[in-house]
């Protein structure tokens, strides 16, 4: 029987994510310039997660 992990491990990325993109999302509407290469590099976090996954998923 597969051992079952703490729910810490589980849910800490996708709660990084999670706050990254409201971080984003505030910060692109709240102003130009830096604030939108900001905002790019934070909504940017669930994409990179995704290719990360698919890279590193076992078949």
């Amino acid at each position: 029987m597969k051992r079952s992990r703490p729910a810490n491990a589980i849910f800490v990325w996708p709660l990084a994510i999670f706050i990254l993109g409201v971080i984003g999302l505030v910060i692109a509407l709240t102003g130009d310039g830096w604030r939108d290469a900001a905002a790019w590099a934070a909504l940017s976090a669930p994409i990179a997660a995704v290719i990360w996954a698919m890279r590193n998923r076992k078949a």
